[in-house]
């Protein structure tokens, strides 16, 4: 069947002086009409930007909502503290799914995100992890105090959550301060993972979503930090102001807040509320 345009649809010029009756319309328009019926619904996108410990599980959840709903989304994955400034700076993004609550707050406070959109999709978890199935025991705070390791790895408590919960906890152990030379930092959670992961260091506090990941190959030995010793770390999702519109990004945001998406976030590690 041949492409029809517009155009091809105009009914033809009639000759000066006749009236066009309004039967002759009629057949165009029912064309036209379903044509336009028969179209694929366009569903709009969300770029959604979240936070590195979260990156894995953000793959899973895009595949699970693109299935039941006509949009889509596309993750831009970064540290909290880096994707804050450039949303504040402009960048082009719809929502952000953050490892905190503060960076979320202030920018409903900054008018950038929209008022009342917040919540809390995650709780993270801490955890003392090692590629050496032998090396933490029972009670990790012991094996942290014998300091029988060369390196420490942890994010960067400036820029990344997780960081600064680790540098709450060694401080509560009182061994923050005896361990500086031998901590060292990546940028993102995830990097701090990667550093264990690759034996560059002996021991990590990093997310235990990380741990549990089925893409983490070595399952290793693990001390799960008691949340008494770190603030706990409520990452909050918020839609942002550019996008109030985007049915994508507010469709998005409520499957993160449904029993399906909560049931695959608790098979992380995270805790849910």
């Amino acid at each position: 069947m041949a492409t029809r345009t517009l155009t091809d649809l105009e009914p033809r010029r009639e000759r000066p002086g006749r009236v066009r009756g309004r039967g002759r319309l009629r057949p165009v328009l029912s064309l036209l009409l379903g044509l336009l019926a028969g179209a694929p619904a366009v569903g709009e996108e969300a770029v959604v930007v979240v936070a590195a410990n979260f990156s894995e599980v953000a793959d899973r959840l895009e595949g699970l909502f693109e299935a039941g709903s006509e949009h889509s989304v596309t993750f831009v994955v970064g540290s909290t503290g880096k994707l804050y400034a450039q949303i504040v700076h402009g960048a082009p993004f719809d929502a952000f799914l953050a490892a905190d609550q503060e960076r979320p707050k202030r920018l409903e406070s900054e008018g950038l995100a929209v008022a009342g959109s917040r919540f809390t999709y995650a709780v993270g978890r801490l955890a003392l992890w090692s590629r050496d199935p032998g090396r933490i025991g029972d009670d990790g705070a012991s094996t942290l105090r014998q300091g029988e390791f060369h390196l420490l790895a942890i994010a960067n408590p400036a820029l990344a959550p997780y960081g600064e919960a680790a540098r709450q906890a060694l401080a509560r152990l009182h061994l923050w301060a005896g361990l500086q030379g031998r901590i060292v930092m990546g940028e993102t959670i995830g990097q701090a993972h990667a550093l264990v992961a690759s034996g560059n260091a002996d021991l990590g506090l990093v997310a235990l979503s990380y741990v549990l990941s089925p893409r983490n190959g070595v399952a290793g030995s693990r001390w799960d930090v008691p949340p008494e010793l770190y603030a706990p770390i409520r990452q909050d999702a918020v839609l942002l102001t550019r996008a109030a519109g985007n049915e994508a990004a507010r469709e998005f945001l409520s499957f993160l807040r449904s029993k399906r998406a909560r049931d695959v976030i608790e098979t992380y590690g995270y805790g849910t509320e």
